[in-house]
């Protein structure tokens, strides 16, 4: 089995070749080793799968099950795997930086933060918390004694206001904060 640092190395290298790469998402250890078994490079975790998997609507699981499965899911393959954090579970910037942090020691070579607050009266958050929060899982992520690559996410248009150049916006200053994959 691969050690996560050489899983890590791995996963960036993904990013880093040209042209993309195709990225299934498990949703348990079985298939995470279905997915692997068929030639797959790399995996990503999936709350909705997971939620769905325990009888939930998506966003309806708590951080220790979603870091649990991120650990089930990289222990079950010899691939690096990607972990859909959701918001990180957190507004505030040091809180959703520690979720990066959990999922590094789960196994996870990489993972997404979100700007999607889950609050329907303000679904997205504000900008300059969303870039603070992005800054603090960026300063988490490269300061782990394995490398893990921090995806940002612009939900604007998912989400909130269908405004492409905010959602431009906040992708260049995620990039600006560190973030390694948009």
């Amino acid at each position: 089995m691969r050690s996560q640092a050489e899983k890590a190395i791995a996963f960036r290298a993904l990013h880093e070749r040209p042209g993309a790469f195709i990225i299934p998402n498990p949703w348990d250890a079985g298939t995470a080793k279905l997915l692997a078994a068929g030639g797959f490079e790399a995996l990503a975790t999936t709350s909705l799968g997971l939620a769905n998997m325990l009888g939930r609507a998506d966003s309806a699981v708590t951080r220790a099950e979603v870091i649990e499965n991120c650990r089930t899911i990289a222990a079950a393959t010899d691939l690096p795997v990607n972990a859909d954090l959701e918001n990180c579970f957190a507004d505030a910037p040091a809180e959703a930086a520690e979720t990066i942090r959990m999922a590094a020691e789960a196994g996870a070579v990489g993972g997404s933060i979100e700007d999607y607050s889950g609050d329907r009266a303000n679904p997205i958050h504000d900008f300059d918390l969303a870039v603070a929060r992005v800054r603090a899982a960026a300063e988490v992520a490269h300061g782990l004694p394995v490398p893990f690559l921090l995806t940002a996410r612009a939900e604007t248009l998912l989400h909130g206001p269908r405004d492409l150049p905010e959602a431009i916006r906040r992708l260049q200053a995620y990039e600006a904060a560190g973030a390694d994959a948009l």
